[in-house]
């Protein structure tokens, strides 16, 4: 458990949202810079902007060029990245302690000046409709792709970060530097730094390169989401593969549910791991799978629980009812003390796995904060999912697991007849 007592939270008089924690076992220092931004915020002819932009950010700013900030970066070993997600934008960085003031300074400058370079920004869409392209034969992508159309409908949730190849072609520098301008202000920014760096010092550091740094008169511009209607249906893509992907999804809870923690215990149990409900159901006594699991992503917004199998062609229709059998179990089956125990533990103990790291830590303080959860909220997980109990996960099953989309991508031969295409 990250140690709440070691957590600083400081507002800068620009709006600038500061987390500190010192760590000094390590001489290193990682920082992660969040902006409330993402795909969700943007319009659907832009689909893919945001991830452009993570692509374009670090490579120039008005003073230096992609070169000078590569080398900056290589001649110390420290580590600077930008990437996008559905609910925030993200700019890493990792260096050891000595060198931390000058790549967060770096990280300053690429943050507010960025130059977007043509040749860059071109260079990059080639590159996004490439990966577009080659998503496109990859059947997981495209089962999911299919599901999550089919869930989320006209809401941003519904497309990948990359967007598509039409939005992606028609994105131009200017577009990207109206979003860069409308998003990129201090009042909509999240600094989260850890390692051997005490709070008085990188308050210092953040007043000294962002504190002139005042947030605009105009307010941000306003999101308004479209309100997603549940409209359970199947869908199938034939793809010559040598197996069908087979997708169940559910709309789901969002954080701030109490239906949360719940939730990402039934989608331990069901899927995580080789002792997971499904992996020795239906692979190992069955021998149905490939592969075959479960995730439930933690969003914002309405999120989705997916249960999924890789099986071979002649197998769909079956896999598929086995598949949704040990989805319905869970409504009309309470999991038994032991069912329920070996999951919590499970859970928690991968949990605390993914805070070992300096970088590790930033990230989950930084993205609990964007996300509106507060400092608090790793511990006050723990404390939900402890309190769970089979007749509330039971509760909760009943309450999201009706009636499912289903996705369905692999060779014609062997599909299911009653498929709607």
């Amino acid at each position: 458990m990250i140690n709440q007592t070691n957590i600083n939270r400081t507002v800068l008089n620009n709006g600038i949202v500061l987390i500190t924690t010192e760590n000094t076992v390590a001489d290193i220092v990682s920082a992660k810079i969040f902006l409330r931004i993402g795909s969700r915020y943007e319009a659907k002819k832009q689909s893919g902007i945001s991830h452009l932009l993570a692509a374009v950010l670090t490579k120039g700013t008005e003073k230096l060029s992609s070169l000078e900030i590569a080398n900056k970066i290589e001649s110390v070993g420290a580590r600077l990245g930008s990437d996008t997600t559905a609910d925030y934008f993200l700019l890493s960085m990792k260096t050891v302690s000595e060198d931390f003031d000058d790549i967060f300074q770096l990280s300053g400058e690429i943050i507010r000046y960025p130059s977007f370079p043509e040749t860059e920004i071109e260079l990059e869409k080639r590159i996004t409709i490439q990966n577009i392209r080659s998503q496109l034969e990859q059947p997981f992508t495209v089962a999911f792709s299919q599901l999550r159309e089919m869930m989320y409908q006209n809401h941003p949730y519904a497309l990948s970060t990359l967007g598509t190849e039409n939005t992606v072609s028609q994105i131009t520098r200017h577009d990207i530097q109206k979003f860069h301008q409308s998003y990129f202000r201090p009042d909509n920014i999240v600094i989260s730094i850890v390692g051997k760096i005490n709070n008085e010092k990188a308050i210092a550091l953040v007043e000294q390169i962002y504190g002139d740094w005042q947030p605009p008169i105009t307010p941000l511009p306003t999101l308004n989401l479209p309100t997603i209607t549940p409209q359970p249906f199947t869908a199938k893509k034939y793809q010559e593969t040598q197996q069908s992907i087979i997708m169940l999804g559910y709309l789901a809870a969002n954080v701030n549910s109490s239906d949360y923690a719940p939730l990402k215990l039934l989608n331990t149990y069901l899927g995580n791991g080789l002792s997971s409900r499904l992996f020795v159901e239906l692979r190992e006594k069955r021998g149905l799978a490939y592969d075959v699991s479960a995730f439930y992503p933690t969003r914002l917004y309405t999120s989705n629980f997916t249960v999924y199998i890789g099986t071979a062609a002649e197998n769909t229709e079956i896999a598929q009812s086995g598949l949704r059998v040990e989805v319905e179990r869970l409504v009309t089956n309470l999991l038994s003390e032991e069912e329920l125990e070996v999951s919590k533990n499970k859970l928690l103990g991968q949990y605390a796995l993914g805070k070992q790291t300096n970088s590790q830590i930033a990230q989950i303080l930084g993205w609990y904060e964007i996300l509106n959860l507060g400092i608090y909220f790793d511990s006050k997980f723990q404390e939900n999912l402890a309190m769970v109990t089979s007749a509330e996960a039971q509760e909760v099953a009943n309450k999201y697991f009706i009636e499912p989309y289903i996705s369905i991508v692999g060779p014609e031969k062997g599909s299911d007849s009653t498929i709607n295409n």
